[in-house]
């Protein structure tokens, strides 16, 4: 009986375009059985786990969306030969926010061990942790930049984060997002007013955002090709109840505050 995750790996190759002689060279299988995956005859169990891959991990739902924002905005997969490895980037400058993608990777992959370290002379912080159910869990993974392709959330990604859109909203917003104070003069008065922004080159990813902003009944607008404005006054304020600026503190309980 062979893992699922090799399972896994082998119908994200012939996703790819590999054939079953090469993926069962490279996996170390019989061709045939790979063949059989290929053709949809995949054992039971792991048929199951391929449609939902979270019920076996059983992670908290809440981490697992927030973790799903940021590696939507600023994270990277790659796959290694015996496992894979999940980095999210961050700006230095923002270390509540790096304290709370440990704990997102700590709570979806329990007992595994997290790496934060900062790339001198930069401002680049990289948090990172292996595991060979990453790619699984964030099947958006392929070659090449995620504007470039073709960025969908799967059906058990939908149902978990259509009960969680603010925790999806907030790893998007802490990843490529800002709240900013926006001043505009008008017949000789300024009026300064706060505002979020999101900007990512991915259509796919904007869509994502504004759907499940749609779902929270937070008011938004294009700003541009890349952007995406809130701006209503009534919008912000609901934005500002979950998100709130970067920066941060914690509570007496220790949990992390945006204000």
């Amino acid at each position: 009986m062979h893992a699922p995750e090799t399972i896994e790996h082998a119908l994200r190759l012939a996703h790819r375009g590999e054939s079953p002689t090469v993926i069962a060279r490279r996996l170390a299988i019989p061709r045939a059985t790979v063949r059989d995956w290929c053709a949809g005859r995949v054992p039971g169990d792991a048929a199951v786990e391929a449609r939902e891959p979270w019920r076996r991990v059983g992670f908290p739902v809440p981490s697992y969306c927030h973790l799903l924002g940021l590696y939507l905005g600023d994270g990277h997969i790659t796959q290694e030969a015996r496992t894979a490895r999940l980095r999210v980037f961050f700006d230095a400058a923002y270390p509540m926010l790096i304290a709370e993608a440990v704990n997102d990777l700590r709570a979806v992959r329990p007992g595994g061990r997290v790496r934060v370290a900062r790339r001198l002379p930069t401002q680049c912080v990289v948090v990172e942790a292996r595991w060979t159910r990453w790619s699984a869990l964030f099947p958006q993974h392929g070659e090449g930049a995620k504007h470039g392709r073709r960025i969908v959330l799967h059906d058990w990604q939908r149902d978990l984060t259509t009960v969680h859109p603010k925790a999806l909203v907030r790893g998007l917003l802490h990843s490529d997002g800002c709240r900013f104070v926006n001043r505009v003069r008008v017949r000789g008065r300024e009026y300064a007013y706060p505002s979020y922004q999101f900007t990512n080159r991915s259509e796919d990813i904007k869509a994502i955002l504004c759907e499940h902003l749609d779902l929270l009944g937070i008011a938004w607008r294009r700003a541009g090709p890349r952007n995406i404005a809130i701006t209503r006054r009534d919008a912000v304020a609901q934005l500002d109840e979950f998100v709130g600026p970067k920066t941060g503190t914690r509570g007496a309980d220790g949990a992390v505050l945006y204000v």
